[in-house]
Parts: C-alpha cells; structure tokens; sequence
C-alpha cells in the first residue's frame, strides 16, 4: 500500500518542545502510518504505542492510559467514529484528547467528525511536523485543564459530574434525588476510605450520629439500585459502613 504521507522524510526542527513522558496510542490500519509515527514520536521524547487492530484499541488505552489518541477513521471492522464513542463512554478514557487522521478531507466530514467527539482533525497526506505541532498544543491545552479544580469524580465506569449535577454509569446518565447525588459524591470524593454510617448521617444529612442508622442503609440500597452494573463500586464495609472502590 502506499504511503500517503506528505513529507514523512521532513525531520523535526529543533526549536519544538517536547512534552517528556507524555503517552500516545496511533490506531491505523495501514502499518507504514503506525511505524513513521511510533518513530517520529519516540524521537521526540514520548512514549508511544502503535496498534493497527482496532478491535484492540479500546483494552490497551485502559491499560495504556495514554495522554493523546491519533486515530484513523476509515478501518475495517470498527471505524474511527465508532471507536472514540466507545472511549467516550469509557470512564477512563473519555476525556482524553483524539486527533482524527484521515483521508476524507471533505468539510462535511471533517464536521462530522468533530461533532462525533474528536479535538482536532488531520486529513492524509499529511506533514508528520505539523501533526506533531497539533498533538503539542492539545497536550499543553489538556494540561491546563488537568490544573483546574476538577469538576468530575469517577470510579470505574460511574462518572459524577458536580457542575452539572449529572451522573453517568457506563455513558448513560442516571436520574438520582438530590440527596442520593449528595451521598454518592461525598463517597466519591473520599474515594477508598471507609465512612461509617454516622459519619454519613451527620455529613449528609445533617442529622445527630446517635440517630438510626437504617436511613443510610435504605439510601445506599436505593443508590445501587438505580446505578445498575455500576453498583459495584459502593462496597459494604460489614459492620462499618461503606466505600467507594479506589
């Protein structure tokens, strides 16, 4: 297959600033795409992986974890599109930043394709320079919101989102009371640390620790019932109280 690389021999000027340690995962099924950028990027300082089966995107960016996603959109058997909804709905992944490469250059696309979720879109043949210089700026953009007070708070596949007061389990938001939000994003935020029942009744509920306890215990149930396969992540301590798994 031919390259369809614009200037892939073009090497890098020296004035660029690499973002050391920073990790990228390449999805494209033509292998001469994967191997120039695996190089050109792990010259730069990066750390890199580079996958063309999509159908295995998904399971090493979970344990990739990586700070950027370039991702082709034309590929057999999953497509771009379909791939970066399913990152979305990932609450590991959903708020990394993906860059589309593609060969279809048409406004229309290109539309469709950021609208679909992706931060920047790149069409073939493409300068591998110029798609360095995106994938810098969407780090450094990415790093100053990471600074910011974070809004969101999530385990595992439940994402709660304060700002908006929204809840979300595996992508699908989930309709809770204001009390039960409140519960729920206390657990959320002290992540991995036990609260007693009477920790909760007093900071939830304001009320005296020495009142029932069995408020607690019908709200929890209430919770994970209505969170669904993201139940789970509420643990019952026995004879404590509950957690949220780290």
């Amino acid at each position: 297959m031919a390259l369809a690389i614009a200037s892939a021999g073009h090497t890098m000027g020296t004035h660029m600033e690499p973002d050391l340690l920073k990790r990228i995962l390449v999805v494209d099924d033509e292998p001469d795409v994967t191997e120039l950028l695996d190089y050109k990027f792990k010259q730069a300082g990066y750390a890199v992986r580079a996958l063309n089966d999509p159908l295995r995107a998904v399971g090493l960016a979970r344990d990739f974890r990586p700070d950027l996603i370039i991702l082709d959109v034309m590929m057999p058997e999953l497509t771009g599109i379909q791939l970066l909804r399913m990152f979305r709905a990932d609450a590991l992944l959903q708020d990394t930043p993906v860059i589309f490469l593609t060969a279809k250059g048409e406004t229309v696309d290109k539309v469709r394709g950021l609208e679909s979720g992706a931060d920047d879109y790149v069409t073939k043949p493409f300068d591998s320079r110029e798609l360095m210089l995106r994938a810098q700026a969407l780090l450094r953009r990415a790093k100053s919101a990471a600074a910011a007070p974070s809004t969101r708070l999530a385990s595992g596949a439940l994402v709660l989102d304060i700002e908006r007061h929204e809840v979300t389990a595996g992508g699908k938001e989930v309709e809770l009371t204001a009390t039960e939000f409140k519960l729920l994003r206390l657990l959320l935020e002290r992540k991995g640390r036990v609260q007693s029942r009477e920790e909760l009744l007093s900071d939830v509920w304001n009320y005296s620790p020495d009142l029932e306890t069995r408020t607690v215990d019908t709200h929890v149930r209430r919770l994970r019932e209505k969170l669904g396969s993201a139940a789970d992540v509420i643990e019952t301590v026995r004879g404590v109280g509950y957690r949220v798994s780290d």
